[in-house]
């Protein structure tokens, strides 16, 4: 693999596990209000960019390229609302998405046809994830007060 390659990947890969002590975060959130449903919601969101981390450090290690694990700053824990926490995970998620993008260039650029057909798994989970909080955040700005209730019951019930 071409090092700029092995850096940006090495770069997304903590990126990945920063994402998900931003959800860890967001999890004890909705756990300090007694919210369990959205609570379970973030722990498997939490555990998909775990995931997500790890595909790429498999991938590296098939590869034969060299995984780095790196710091991060402390994820925001503290929230006004839970359409901030939703919006927040939102704009998070472009933030992957346009991260990935600039990684499939990268791998355009570089020629690199494997790194552009593991990418392609990428691409579509986020256009799955933008879609997942869209979603959560259309539905938490219609329904409002008790409605967030019956939401949080809802949420519950996602399977990973």
């Amino acid at each position: 693999m071409d090092k700029k390659m092995i850096d940006a990947i090495n770069t997304q890969l903590n990126f990945e596990i920063e994402s998900a002590h931003v959800y860890l975060a967001m999890q004890n959130y909705f756990a300090n209000k007694s919210l369990k449903g959205f609570e379970h919601w973030f722990q498997i969101q939490f555990r998909e960019e775990l995931m997500h981390a790890q595909k790429f450090m498999d991938y590296m290690n098939d590869r034969g390229a060299r995984v780095e694990i790196r710091g991060f700053e402390n994820p925001k824990n503290e929230f006004e609302s839970i359409l901030e926490v939703l919006k927040t995970s939102l704009n998070h998620e472009k933030e992957v998405t346009r991260r990935i993008n600039e990684l499939v260039k990268l791998a355009n650029e570089l020629k690199d046809y494997a790194s552009l057909s593991f990418l392609n798994w990428y691409l579509d989970e986020q256009v799955e994830e933008e879609a997942n909080f869209s979603e959560l955040i259309d539905k938490v700005e219609m329904l409002g007060g008790v409605g967030i209730f019956m939401l949080d019951k809802e949420l519950a019930g996602r399977s990973e």
